[in-house]
């Protein structure tokens, strides 16, 4: 099993942008997408196996939001310990799809191995993404 934790607010994975390069129409991730791939890529780079998994992969995706500041001492104490869970943006699907791009090469040969997946979102005082992959057996 590889597990890492990634730190800081998750960030989806945004609409691809397009621009015309010598009459030709190319797509490219926006910035802000590009750099938290880069970011998880990094994370992932430190627990890379020798050569990426080959086998059908489990994968979980536990989502933690910053508590807003502006929650009330009821709402911050519902939020920390896992009651009052977040039903703002970003949406889980759109958080997993940049990390799948991101660990594709690193981790796994090809986004299609994951046969599996867990994603879930609560609120922490400490923004991150755990991340945990795992091969069928």
């Amino acid at each position: 099993m590889i597990k890492f934790t990634v730190f800081g607010e998750a960030v989806a994975q945004g609409r691809p942008r397009f621009t015309t390069i010598a009459g030709h129409a190319k797509a490219y991730d926006p910035q802000t997408s590009r750099n938290y791939k880069q970011i998880v890529r990094d994370e992932a780079l430190k627990h890379k196996p020798p050569i990426p998994l080959q086998e059908a992969i489990n994968l979980r995706v536990i989502i933690y939001k910053g508590i807003p500041k502006s929650f009330s001492q009821k709402r911050h104490k519902l939020a920390s310990d896992g009651s009052l869970r977040p039903v703002t943006k970003p949406d889980v699907d759109n958080v997993v799809k940049g990390i799948k791009d991101a660990l594709k090469s690193v981790i796994w040969r090809d986004d299609s191995q994951v046969v599996a997946l867990i994603a879930e979102k609560y609120y922490s005082d400490t923004p991150r993404v755990e991340i945990e992959i795992s091969e069928v057996v």
